[in-house]
């Protein structure tokens, strides 16, 4: 995995993004362990700094990734299989969990764990000539863990044809289906990641944070639920510096200058 660096400094605000590529073409960028644990490690890195706003995943070569490495499942233990599992799962929820948006930038195809790495990302934007698949049911392995991304993601009968057939989807239906945020031309799909990565730049990263785990803590919650607790949150973030300083500049018509 090859994580690089963008940083940029306009008008005071900080502005810091990280791109991770998943960098093993000729392996089809199979999420080995080994490629599973540098990716949590790249991740994980600095992920406290206030300099770092957002995070980019992309790949090198026409296959974004086609999931785990089934040439090490069929030869190592059932233990090294569980830490395999285990590690994956555990990647899938910190992408959830970190305090700045993760974005998937695809460009060709993502299967089985690749579709599910995509699913879990925040935002995903894509090129048209994308296609995505849960295939592990041709050889035998059911896609039941990418199916906990995708069954959140999509409809329940898209996804189960999916599964059921292994068959891949255009990235014009992954977005019709809720899988993608946004499908442009190849030749846009790094112009495009990076208009929304400067955005997500440009906006509070404190602010951000507390919106981004109140949301998905919302989303297993009932209505009522989740409506009280979001509406205290509201009341929490009117406290907060950057809150007041949004709401200042809105009302004095400048550009408000955030903490971090």
């Amino acid at each position: 995995v090859q994580c690089l660096h963008m940083c940029s400094r306009e008008a005071g605000q900080h502005c810091g993004g990280r791109q991770i590529i998943l960098n093993n073409p000729k392996k089809r960028n199979a999420l080995s362990l080994a490629m599973l644990q540098s990716l949590r490690e790249d991740i994980l890195q600095d992920i406290e700094s206030k300099d770092l706003r957002v995070i980019i995943i992309a790949a090198e070569g026409p296959v974004f990734s086609s999931g785990h490495d089934l040439k090490e499942l069929c030869t190592q233990s059932r233990e090294h299989h569980s830490k395999v599992f285990d590690t994956c799962a555990e990647i899938m929820m910190l992408l959830q969990r970190v305090p700045v948006p993760v974005i998937a930038k695809i460009n060709g195809l993502a299967t089985a764990a690749g579709c599910q790495l995509v699913a879990s990302c925040d935002i995903a934007v894509a090129s048209e000539i994308s296609r995505f698949a849960t295939p592990g049911v041709n050889v035998g392995l059911f896609c039941s863990t990418p199916a906990v991304a995708l069954g959140r993601s999509v409809p329940k009968k898209v996804a189960l044809e999916m599964l059921f057939t292994g068959e891949p989807i255009s990235a014009h239906d992954a977005l019709l289906h809720g899988l993608l945020s946004k499908v442009v031309p190849e030749a846009k799909l790094e112009e495009e990641t990076m208009r929304i990565a400067r955005k997500i730049c440009e906006t509070s990263r404190s602010i951000v944070a507390l919106g981004k785990a109140t949301f998905y803590q919302q989303m297993v919650q009932g209505l009522g639920d989740a409506y009280k607790m979001t509406s205290k949150v509201m009341v929490d973030n009117l406290m907060l510096k950057d809150g007041q300083e949004g709401l200042d500049a809105f009302l004095h018509k400048r550009k408000p200058v955030w903490s971090q």
